[in-house]
């Protein structure tokens, strides 16, 4: 388990324990002011009762010098803050996203998206915030307190009744907070629903209206806001009527207070002034009990926030990838795969502890996906997987490039296990062309160079040219430079196809996998796109899977899959010529 789900929040406030430090000094200065202000105001009383009003107008101007005091501790405390706040918050917003890239596919594909955003870019500022708020509650507190003993000392039989109030009201906070606790996981929990589903409706905004699935989506958001608001309903209402019980309690008992203040006045036991004193800082005592529940619900808010936020470094619910240590400046692309089984897990993650809300994540189905198979692919050859869709084709592209891990069984490149190579070698040594390839909002050229950063404008038109784009970059105004949009939204599939095989084609690597990665483009352009891939034969070893059998005629060998199985193996010919299931696939295609 990383070192920072230990220690969570302290790891990065220590860091900045001076400015801490001077923000916590800067409030606690403030608040000994309000003290101050409280005191010598009560002796302006004093002294104006008195009929001593040079001694009034001089303690008078003391609390002037006091509040001047007390601005400047402000504007420190407020700098402190600004500055400090978005650091700490900045640098949990970073280590949370690197911690985002160590996770394995399999990990992304268990959660909702809303889990990852909610954790990384609102968590941070949820805590920092609330750490602050904290910092200046506690600050009232100690005002308050010094206050109430202010007043126990003016009269012992008021301070009791005070006190007594204030432990009644601890007793309903407790019971507040506890309940608040729950109902805050479960809104939290709600949210990470919506946030997910607007991720999805946001990147797949064309797809919804040409299948005219806004009507459908639009209920299905409205079910998940409404239930939302439900529990948002039932977390405020809840804690509401806790509240409540309490400022009512709170209310008699200060009048209480001023009655008995009264009848003491009247039988000689304190004076007018006295009186007074009480009576101004009545409020001031009793917001003790408000901040002192304000305290327990925020560290709630911090302890919610926080157990989700670290729980990203806790690799029991969130695995990561491991790498081994051996590097190889270039690989052969000898792949071998040595009884390899691979299931996916399904999993829920539910809390293991009712009062600590301990997470952990329990498996609820499992689908096998591969069965124990065996095959191997020699250097610089061309080869190809096919079968119906869920005979795992994917699935060993995945296991290929480490995106997966493998259940049971060994996979080795150039004879060494893929779980003792270090990150640089394998990710070096693969290229991988999704079906959907992610363009990122940038330009074209800064596209590419993503693939190889110090490639030459020569090298990336040569590479376009190969990707039969060529024409299309040519024909825009900017060329190269030429903006695409958030996940290419400029271009079109096969556009994007093309511009994710050119990157592909950049890196040149020992090993290049096209998956379905020639769906999105006609005939002519799928033609120029594999008249490119067969110039890299012997070159590299390139992996193709694809429902277009007419694509990988010219490949070296097809491995036929079936129900996670390698059924047959052969030449595009072979197999027309011996397997039944193939011919059929074949002539399905043409036929459609």
């Amino acid at each position: 388990m990383d070192n920072r789900k230990k220690l969570g929040i302290f790891k990065y406030l220590n860091a900045h324990k001076f400015a801490i430090s001077s923000y916590v000094v800067f409030s606690i200065l403030s608040s000994a002011c309000n003290v101050l202000t409280t005191i010598f105001l009560a002796n302006a009383i004093e002294f104006i009762t008195c009929s001593e009003y040079k001694s009034a107008i001089f303690t008078i101007l003391i609390v002037g010098g006091i509040y001047l005091i007390q601005h400047i501790c402000m504007i420190f405390v407020d700098y402190i803050y600004y500055k400090y706040s978005n650091i700490i918050v900045a640098e949990l917003n970073r280590d949370l996203t690197k911690q985002a890239f160590k996770f394995t596919s399999k990990t992304y594909s268990e959660y909702d998206t809303g889990t990852f955003v909610q954790r990384i870019l609102n968590d941070p500022s949820l805590v920092v915030n609330n750490l602050t708020n904290i910092v200046d509650q506690i600050a009232s507190i100690l005002t308050t307190l010094t206050i109430l003993i202010y007043i126990i000392v003016l009269n012992i039989y008021i301070g009791i009744i005070l006190v007594t109030l204030i432990s009644i009201c601890g007793l309903i906070e407790f019971f507040r907070t506890k309940i608040l606790k729950k109902n805050k996981f479960l809104s939290y929990k709600k949210s990470d629903k919506i946030n997910s589903l607007m991720t999805e409706i946001i990147r797949s905004e064309k797809d919804i209206k040409s299948l005219g699935l806004e009507l459908t989506l639009g209920k299905t958001s409205e079910f998940y806001y409404n239930d939302r608001m439900k529990q948002a309903i039932k977390t405020n209402t809840t804690d509401l009527w806790w509240q409540s019980a309490r400022n009512i309690l709170i209310k008699l008992i200060s009048v209480g207070v001023l009655i008995l203040g009264i009848y003491f006045v009247d039988i000689g036991t304190i004076t007018l002034a006295t009186f007074m004193i009480i009576y101004s800082n009545n409020y001031s005592v009793f917001s003790f009990v408000w901040c002192v529940g304000h305290v327990w619900s925020i560290l709630i808010e911090i302890k919610v926030s926080s157990k989700r936020m670290f729980s990203l470094f806790d690799e029991n619910l969130f695995p990561c990838e491991h790498f081994g240590t051996t590097h190889i400046d270039r690989m052969q692309g000898k792949i071998e795969f040595q009884n390899v089984s691979f299931a996916f897990l399904e999993y829920e993650t539910v809390e293991s502890n009712a009062k600590t809300y301990q997470l952990q994540r329990k498996i609820v189905s499992k689908t096998k996906v591969l069965d124990t198979i065996s095959f191997t692919i020699e250097p610089n050859t061309s080869v190809a997987f096919v079968g119906q869709s869920g005979s795992g084709k994917s699935t060993i592209l995945n296991l290929i490039s480490k995106m997966y891990e493998v259940d049971s069984g060994q996979i080795l490149i150039d004879g060494i296990d893929i779980k003792n190579l270090d990150k640089k070698t394998l990710r070096d040594s693969i290229s991988l062309v999704n079906q959907f390839p992610y363009i990122f909002d940038m330009t074209i050229k800064e596209n590419l160079l993503l693939a190889k950063n110090n490639a030459t404008d020569e090298e990336l038109w040569q590479t376009i040219d190969k990707a039969s784009l060529n024409e299309f970059v040519l024909s825009l105004k900017n060329k190269l430079d030429t903006k695409v949009g958030e996940g290419g939204i400029k271009l079109s599939g096969g556009q994007k196809q093309r511009l994710a095989i050119a990157r592909a084609l950049l890196r040149n690597s020992p090993i290049i996998i096209f998956d379905e990665s020639t769906s999105s483009l006609d005939n002519f352009a799928q033609s120029d796109i594999k008249r490119s891939i067969d110039e890299l034969k012997g070159k590299s070893t390139i992996i193709i899977v694809a429902h277009r059998l007419s694509t990988i005629r010219d490949v070296d060998k097809i491995f036929f899959l079936d129900n996670g199985k390698i059924e047959d193996v052969g030449t595009f010919d072979e197999l027309f010529e011996n397997n039944v299931k193939f011919k059929n696939m074949f002539y399905a295609e043409n036929l459609n």
